[in-house]
């Protein structure tokens, strides 16, 4: 490895006696590995933020919650561009008994925005060795 950045640093005393002795190794591809490790690390996060509030209104719609209730109203007002575009899928009163609701475009949408994370996450660790 030719491009490698090698620095040696000594630390030595008055008596000229050596006391630490420290090699550091820059290695390019090591670095942008790393900074496509931390990508993928984001996006990831992102994604199961988004997959966790969509499976919090998918079970919040299941069992029925009150959406006058301030964190049922948060998580349904929250999630509700992510599911939006997937409401004209299925019939929104189909799978409604009682005041519980299985909402199949929260289900969609959940599967949907893992495959895009998974893509964006494979989009960019592409070169990876």
């Amino acid at each position: 490895m030719a491009d490698d950045v090698q620095t040696v640093r000594e630390t030595t005393t008055r008596s000229g006696n050596t006391v630490q002795k420290t090699q550091e190794v820059h290695d390019p591809v090591a670095t942008q590995e790393h900074n496509q490790n931390v990508a993928e690390r984001v996006v990831w996060f992102v994604a199961g933020i988004l997959l966790t509030l969509l499976a919090f209104r998918f079970v919040l719609s299941l069992l029925g919650a009150n959406t006058t209730n301030a964190f049922a109203n948060f998580i349904y007002d929250v999630s509700q561009p992510f599911v939006s575009p997937f409401f004209s899928l299925f019939s929104y009163d189909n799978y409604q008994y009682g005041v519980s609701r299985f909402e199949l475009y929260t289900l969609i949408a959940m599967a949907v925005y893992a495959v895009v994370a998974y893509g964006i996450v494979k989009l960019v660790t592409l070169n990876r060795p």
